[in-house]
Protein backbone atom coordinates (compact mmCIF):
# COMPACT_ATOMS: atom_id res chain seq x y z
CA UNK A 1 0.00 0.00 0.00
CA UNK A 2 1.39 3.79 -0.89
CA UNK A 3 2.67 5.15 2.21
CA UNK A 4 1.32 8.64 0.87
CA UNK A 5 -0.69 9.39 -2.43
CA UNK A 6 0.45 11.69 -5.16
CA UNK A 7 -1.15 15.27 -5.81
CA UNK A 8 -4.81 14.82 -4.76
CA UNK A 9 -4.99 11.95 -6.16
CA UNK A 10 -6.65 10.56 -9.98
CA UNK A 11 -10.19 10.40 -10.00
CA UNK A 12 -12.12 8.19 -9.16
CA UNK A 13 -14.81 5.90 -11.49
CA UNK A 14 -17.27 8.85 -10.63
CA UNK A 15 -15.45 11.41 -11.12
CA UNK A 16 -14.55 12.59 -7.06
CA UNK A 17 -10.69 13.01 -6.17
CA UNK A 18 -9.61 9.86 -4.17
CA UNK A 19 -9.44 10.60 -0.32
CA UNK A 20 -6.25 10.71 1.05
CA UNK A 21 -4.41 7.49 2.99
CA UNK A 22 -4.06 7.09 6.58
CA UNK A 23 -0.71 8.45 6.66
CA UNK A 24 -1.56 11.47 5.02
CA UNK A 25 -4.41 12.62 7.40
CA UNK A 26 -2.53 11.60 10.50
CA UNK A 27 0.45 14.41 9.71
CA UNK A 28 -2.16 16.61 8.40
CA UNK A 29 -3.63 15.71 11.77
CA UNK A 30 -0.85 16.08 13.45
CA UNK A 31 0.58 19.71 11.99
CA UNK A 32 -2.83 20.86 12.68
CA UNK A 33 -2.79 19.85 16.41
CA UNK A 34 0.59 20.61 17.23
CA UNK A 35 0.23 24.29 15.86
CA UNK A 36 -3.42 24.35 17.91
CA UNK A 37 -1.50 23.18 21.05
CA UNK A 38 1.51 25.68 20.46
CA UNK A 39 -1.10 28.84 20.17
CA UNK A 40 -3.12 27.30 23.46
CA UNK A 41 0.01 27.31 25.39
CA UNK A 42 1.14 30.35 24.97
CA UNK A 43 -2.33 31.57 26.16
CA UNK A 44 -2.63 29.74 29.02
CA UNK A 45 0.94 28.81 30.44
CA UNK A 46 1.14 30.79 33.58
CA UNK A 47 -2.22 31.65 33.52
CA UNK A 48 -4.12 28.15 34.40
CA UNK A 49 -3.35 25.69 36.92
CA UNK A 50 -4.24 22.75 34.51
CA UNK A 51 -1.30 23.82 31.83
CA UNK A 52 1.19 23.02 34.77
CA UNK A 53 0.91 19.36 32.92
CA UNK A 54 1.32 20.32 29.25
CA UNK A 55 4.50 22.53 30.83
CA UNK A 56 5.99 19.40 31.91
CA UNK A 57 7.00 18.89 28.04
CA UNK A 58 10.48 19.59 27.06
CA UNK A 59 11.04 23.30 25.68
CA UNK A 60 12.89 21.73 22.75
CA UNK A 61 10.10 20.50 21.60
CA UNK A 62 8.87 23.55 20.21
CA UNK A 63 11.61 23.54 17.83
CA UNK A 64 11.93 20.00 17.38
CA UNK A 65 8.38 19.26 16.22
CA UNK A 66 7.55 22.20 13.82
CA UNK A 67 10.81 21.02 12.22
CA UNK A 68 10.49 17.41 12.25
CA UNK A 69 6.65 18.37 10.65
CA UNK A 70 7.66 20.32 7.68
CA UNK A 71 11.08 18.01 7.56
CA UNK A 72 8.64 15.15 6.42
CA UNK A 73 7.21 16.93 3.18
CA UNK A 74 9.95 16.54 1.43
CA UNK A 75 11.20 13.36 3.04
CA UNK A 76 8.12 12.23 1.29
CA UNK A 77 8.97 13.13 -2.04
CA UNK A 78 12.67 11.91 -1.73
CA UNK A 79 11.04 8.46 -0.88
CA UNK A 80 8.38 8.87 -3.98
CA UNK A 81 5.81 8.97 -2.13
CA UNK A 82 4.90 12.76 -2.26
CA UNK A 83 1.75 14.19 0.06
CA UNK A 84 -1.04 15.40 -2.02
CA UNK A 85 -0.33 19.69 -2.88
CA UNK A 86 -3.11 20.72 -0.47
CA UNK A 87 -2.05 18.53 2.31
CA UNK A 88 1.90 19.18 1.64
CA UNK A 89 0.72 23.38 1.84
CA UNK A 90 -1.50 22.33 5.47
CA UNK A 91 1.69 20.85 7.19
CA UNK A 92 4.29 23.36 6.04
CA UNK A 93 1.88 26.41 6.60
CA UNK A 94 0.90 24.69 10.29
CA UNK A 95 4.97 24.01 10.81
CA UNK A 96 5.61 27.66 9.86
CA UNK A 97 2.89 29.11 12.46
CA UNK A 98 3.82 26.84 15.56
CA UNK A 99 7.35 27.53 15.12
CA UNK A 100 6.81 31.00 15.25
CA UNK A 101 4.60 31.41 17.86
CA UNK A 102 7.00 28.58 19.73
CA UNK A 103 10.06 29.53 18.82
CA UNK A 104 10.74 31.89 21.62
CA UNK A 105 9.81 29.70 24.56
CA UNK A 106 12.14 26.41 22.78
CA UNK A 107 14.92 27.60 25.73
CA UNK A 108 17.81 28.54 23.55
CA UNK A 109 20.98 30.46 23.55
CA UNK A 110 21.02 33.22 20.92
CA UNK A 111 24.15 34.20 22.24
CA UNK A 112 25.90 30.71 22.82
CA UNK A 113 28.20 32.00 20.42
CA UNK A 114 28.94 35.56 21.49
CA UNK A 115 32.47 36.47 22.37
CA UNK A 116 33.09 37.01 26.08
CA UNK A 117 36.15 38.76 27.45
CA UNK A 118 37.82 37.53 30.59
CA UNK A 119 35.99 38.45 33.79
CA UNK A 120 37.65 41.65 35.87
CA UNK A 121 39.92 40.61 38.92
CA UNK A 122 37.28 40.92 41.94
CA UNK A 123 34.42 39.64 40.24
CA UNK A 124 32.38 37.32 42.62
CA UNK A 125 31.51 34.45 41.93
CA UNK A 126 28.39 33.06 42.86
CA UNK A 127 26.84 29.20 43.02
CA UNK A 128 23.46 28.64 42.72
CA UNK A 129 22.75 24.67 43.70
CA UNK A 130 19.46 21.86 44.24
CA UNK A 131 21.64 20.03 46.46
CA UNK A 132 19.37 17.30 46.73
CA UNK A 133 18.42 16.88 50.25
CA UNK A 134 21.90 17.37 51.39
CA UNK A 135 24.32 14.69 52.05
CA UNK A 136 21.67 12.65 52.90
CA UNK A 137 22.45 9.48 50.37
CA UNK A 138 25.97 10.99 49.96
CA UNK A 139 29.21 10.32 51.77
CA UNK A 140 29.49 13.89 53.61
CA UNK A 141 33.17 14.46 53.19
CA UNK A 142 32.43 14.23 49.56
CA UNK A 143 29.69 16.63 49.57
CA UNK A 144 31.04 19.05 51.61
CA UNK A 145 34.40 18.79 49.67
CA UNK A 146 32.17 19.89 46.53
CA UNK A 147 31.14 22.80 47.66
CA UNK A 148 33.97 23.98 49.44
CA UNK A 149 36.13 22.99 45.61
CA UNK A 150 33.63 25.60 44.53
CA UNK A 151 35.50 28.34 45.86
CA UNK A 152 32.65 30.75 45.75
CA UNK A 153 32.16 33.88 47.17
CA UNK A 154 28.40 33.22 47.49
CA UNK A 155 26.23 30.12 48.06
CA UNK A 156 22.22 29.83 47.34
CA UNK A 157 21.61 26.37 48.32
CA UNK A 158 18.35 24.81 48.33
CA UNK A 159 17.15 21.25 50.49
CA UNK A 160 19.55 22.27 53.09
CA UNK A 161 17.40 19.58 54.59
CA UNK A 162 16.88 15.45 55.21
CA UNK A 163 13.67 13.76 54.21
CA UNK A 164 11.51 11.12 56.02
CA UNK A 165 10.04 9.55 53.33
CA UNK A 166 7.72 7.36 55.63
CA UNK A 167 6.15 10.91 56.57
CA UNK A 168 5.27 11.33 53.38
CA UNK A 169 3.87 14.76 52.18
CA UNK A 170 5.66 15.90 55.44
CA UNK A 171 8.74 14.36 55.16
CA UNK A 172 10.67 17.90 55.51
CA UNK A 173 13.30 17.18 58.63
CA UNK A 174 16.64 19.67 59.72
CA UNK A 175 19.95 18.73 57.83
CA UNK A 176 21.90 17.70 60.71
CA UNK A 177 25.44 18.75 62.46
CA UNK A 178 24.85 22.54 61.64
CA UNK A 179 28.18 23.05 63.18
CA UNK A 180 30.18 21.14 60.32
CA UNK A 181 28.92 23.05 57.97
CA UNK A 182 30.38 26.29 59.68
CA UNK A 183 33.54 24.49 60.15
CA UNK A 184 34.03 24.27 56.61
CA UNK A 185 33.80 27.53 55.96
CA UNK A 186 35.13 29.67 58.27
CA UNK A 187 34.94 33.42 57.95
CA UNK A 188 31.38 32.76 55.84
CA UNK A 189 28.27 34.46 57.55
CA UNK A 190 25.72 31.92 57.09
CA UNK A 191 21.78 32.29 56.72
CA UNK A 192 19.35 29.92 56.78
CA UNK A 193 15.31 29.96 56.78
CA UNK A 194 13.58 26.35 56.44
CA UNK A 195 15.75 24.27 53.39
CA UNK A 196 17.29 27.80 51.72
CA UNK A 197 20.61 28.19 53.16
CA UNK A 198 22.79 31.22 51.98
CA UNK A 199 26.32 31.47 52.42
CA UNK A 200 28.43 34.82 52.00
CA UNK A 201 31.85 35.45 52.58
CA UNK A 202 30.87 39.35 52.67
CA UNK A 203 28.99 40.37 55.45
CA UNK A 204 25.09 40.50 55.65
CA UNK A 205 23.34 43.64 56.52
CA UNK A 206 19.61 42.48 56.48
CA UNK A 207 17.67 39.83 55.80
CA UNK A 208 13.50 40.80 55.00
CA UNK A 209 11.27 37.92 54.94
CA UNK A 210 9.37 37.72 51.39
CA UNK A 211 6.46 36.44 50.31
CA UNK A 212 4.63 34.04 52.33
CA UNK A 213 7.22 33.64 54.53
CA UNK A 214 6.63 37.29 55.71
CA UNK A 215 3.60 36.14 57.94
CA UNK A 216 5.42 33.44 59.30
CA UNK A 217 8.56 35.45 60.55
CA UNK A 218 7.20 37.42 63.17
CA UNK A 219 6.50 33.58 64.90
CA UNK A 220 9.83 32.36 66.71
CA UNK A 221 7.76 29.24 67.50
CA UNK A 222 7.17 27.79 64.04
CA UNK A 223 8.01 24.20 63.56
CA UNK A 224 10.71 23.47 60.68
CA UNK A 225 7.91 22.05 58.60
CA UNK A 226 5.38 24.86 58.76
CA UNK A 227 8.67 26.97 58.29
CA UNK A 228 9.98 24.38 55.00
CA UNK A 229 6.52 25.42 53.15
CA UNK A 230 6.19 29.21 53.34
CA UNK A 231 10.12 29.82 52.50
CA UNK A 232 10.67 29.43 49.67
CA UNK A 233 12.19 32.90 49.16
CA UNK A 234 15.38 33.49 51.01
CA UNK A 235 16.22 37.49 50.56
CA UNK A 236 20.37 38.52 52.28
CA UNK A 237 21.62 41.70 51.43
CA UNK A 238 25.48 41.64 51.08
CA UNK A 239 27.71 44.55 51.68
CA UNK A 240 30.12 44.07 48.58
CA UNK A 241 32.91 46.82 48.65
CA UNK A 242 30.59 49.62 49.92
CA UNK A 243 27.42 48.76 47.88
CA UNK A 244 24.42 45.95 48.87
CA UNK A 245 23.78 43.39 46.45
CA UNK A 246 20.32 41.70 47.33
CA UNK A 247 20.75 37.87 46.72
CA UNK A 248 17.34 36.14 46.34
CA UNK A 249 17.74 32.43 47.18
CA UNK A 250 14.90 30.73 45.61
CA UNK A 251 13.04 27.11 45.60
CA UNK A 252 9.72 27.18 43.82
CA UNK A 253 7.29 24.05 44.78
CA UNK A 254 7.66 21.30 42.18
CA UNK A 255 4.21 21.06 39.92
CA UNK A 256 3.16 17.45 40.69
CA UNK A 257 3.51 14.28 42.69
CA UNK A 258 2.71 11.01 41.88
CA UNK A 259 2.09 9.54 44.92
CA UNK A 260 -1.22 11.08 46.31
CA UNK A 261 -5.03 9.98 45.25
CA UNK A 262 -5.39 13.34 44.39
CA UNK A 263 -3.42 14.00 41.46
CA UNK A 264 -5.12 17.02 40.37
CA UNK A 265 -6.00 18.20 43.31
CA UNK A 266 -2.58 18.28 44.10
CA UNK A 267 -1.42 20.21 40.79
CA UNK A 268 -4.22 22.65 41.75
CA UNK A 269 -2.71 23.16 45.12
CA UNK A 270 0.83 23.15 44.21
CA UNK A 271 -0.05 26.30 41.42
CA UNK A 272 -1.83 28.42 44.24
CA UNK A 273 1.75 28.12 46.22
CA UNK A 274 3.67 28.87 43.48
CA UNK A 275 1.81 31.93 42.41
CA UNK A 276 1.93 33.26 46.00
CA UNK A 277 5.49 32.75 45.98
CA UNK A 278 6.18 34.52 42.78
CA UNK A 279 3.70 37.63 43.58
CA UNK A 280 5.90 37.39 46.91
CA UNK A 281 9.49 38.08 45.04
CA UNK A 282 7.82 39.96 42.05
CA UNK A 283 6.63 42.57 45.09
CA UNK A 284 9.74 42.78 46.98
CA UNK A 285 11.79 43.33 43.55
CA UNK A 286 9.31 46.17 42.71
CA UNK A 287 10.36 47.95 46.37
CA UNK A 288 14.15 47.47 46.18
CA UNK A 289 16.25 49.74 43.80
CA UNK A 290 19.75 48.62 43.98
CA UNK A 291 21.29 45.38 42.28
CA UNK A 292 20.07 42.06 42.93
CA UNK A 293 20.78 38.45 41.58
CA UNK A 294 17.59 36.16 41.78
CA UNK A 295 18.65 32.25 42.05
CA UNK A 296 17.48 29.08 42.49
CA UNK A 297 15.38 25.75 41.48
CA UNK A 298 11.76 27.67 40.26
CA UNK A 299 10.95 24.04 38.89
CA UNK A 300 10.30 26.14 35.98
CA UNK A 301 11.50 25.98 32.29
CA UNK A 302 12.05 28.32 29.37
CA UNK A 303 8.84 27.57 28.06
CA UNK A 304 6.49 28.56 31.51
CA UNK A 305 4.94 30.88 31.34
CA UNK A 306 5.14 31.81 35.15
CA UNK A 307 8.69 33.16 34.92
CA UNK A 308 7.57 35.61 31.77
CA UNK A 309 6.76 38.63 34.49
CA UNK A 310 10.68 37.88 36.00
CA UNK A 311 12.29 37.70 32.42
CA UNK A 312 11.17 40.44 31.62
CA UNK A 313 12.14 42.47 34.63
CA UNK A 314 15.68 40.83 35.06
CA UNK A 315 18.31 39.94 32.81
CA UNK A 316 19.01 36.31 32.19
CA UNK A 317 22.28 34.81 33.58
CA UNK A 318 22.50 32.10 30.74
CA UNK A 319 22.91 35.39 28.12
CA UNK A 320 26.70 34.38 29.20
CA UNK A 321 26.82 30.55 28.84
CA UNK A 322 28.12 28.77 25.32
CA UNK A 323 25.33 25.94 25.58
CA UNK A 324 23.34 26.88 22.73
CA UNK A 325 20.24 24.64 24.70
CA UNK A 326 21.51 25.79 28.54
CA UNK A 327 19.65 22.88 30.70
CA UNK A 328 20.45 21.41 34.42
CA UNK A 329 18.02 18.64 34.44
CA UNK A 330 18.39 15.69 35.02
CA UNK A 331 22.16 16.10 35.47
CA UNK A 332 23.72 12.56 34.68
CA UNK A 333 24.79 10.65 31.90
CA UNK A 334 22.33 11.73 29.75
CA UNK A 335 21.92 15.58 28.05
CA UNK A 336 19.88 16.87 30.53
CA UNK A 337 16.08 18.50 28.91
CA UNK A 338 14.80 20.85 31.37
CA UNK A 339 16.56 23.94 32.55
CA UNK A 340 14.88 24.09 35.96
CA UNK A 341 17.38 26.05 37.64
CA UNK A 342 17.97 29.82 36.79
CA UNK A 343 19.75 33.03 37.65
CA UNK A 344 18.83 36.38 37.37
CA UNK A 345 19.79 40.02 37.71
CA UNK A 346 18.90 43.04 37.36
CA UNK A 347 20.81 45.15 35.12
CA UNK A 348 23.67 47.00 37.42
CA UNK A 349 24.51 43.46 37.94
CA UNK A 350 27.35 42.26 34.91
CA UNK A 351 27.32 38.35 34.24
CA UNK A 352 30.71 37.17 32.54
CA UNK A 353 30.33 33.68 33.10
CA UNK A 354 27.72 31.27 33.62
CA UNK A 355 27.97 27.39 33.64
CA UNK A 356 25.88 24.82 34.47
CA UNK A 357 28.26 22.31 36.57
CA UNK A 358 28.61 18.78 36.89
CA UNK A 359 27.40 17.82 40.80
CA UNK A 360 29.71 14.46 40.20
CA UNK A 361 26.35 12.17 41.36
CA UNK A 362 25.69 13.99 44.26
CA UNK A 363 22.13 16.09 42.81
CA UNK A 364 20.01 15.49 40.36
CA UNK A 365 20.41 19.19 39.41
CA UNK A 366 23.35 20.85 37.80
CA UNK A 367 25.73 23.50 39.77
CA UNK A 368 24.59 26.72 38.55
CA UNK A 369 27.99 29.61 38.93
CA UNK A 370 27.90 32.99 37.64
CA UNK A 371 30.84 35.10 37.59
CA UNK A 372 29.57 39.10 38.30
CA UNK A 373 30.48 42.49 38.86
CA UNK A 374 28.22 45.40 40.01
CA UNK A 375 28.03 48.05 37.47
CA UNK A 376 28.55 51.74 38.26
CA UNK A 377 26.22 53.41 40.45
CA UNK A 378 24.60 50.26 41.64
Amino acid sequence: MSLLVQADGPATAAGRPRRWCAATRLLWAVALGWAVFTGLHRALSGRWWFWLLPDLLPPAAYLLVPVALAAAVPVARALRRPLPARAATVVLAAAATALAIGLPDAGLNRYAWASRPAPPSGALTVLAWNTGYWDQHDDPEAFLRFLVDRRADVYLLQEHLYWDDAAGLAGARPAPDPERLRRAFPGYTVVARGELLTLSRFPVVARPAVGPDAGLAADPGADFGRVFAAAKVLRADLLVDGRVLSTYNVHLPVQVNLAPRRFLGYVRERDRARRAQLAGLRADLATNPGPVLVAGDFNTTAAMGDLRPLRDRLRDAADANTDVYPASWPAGRLPAAWRLDWTLTSRTVRVHRYTLDDPRGLSDHRAQTAVVTLGEGS
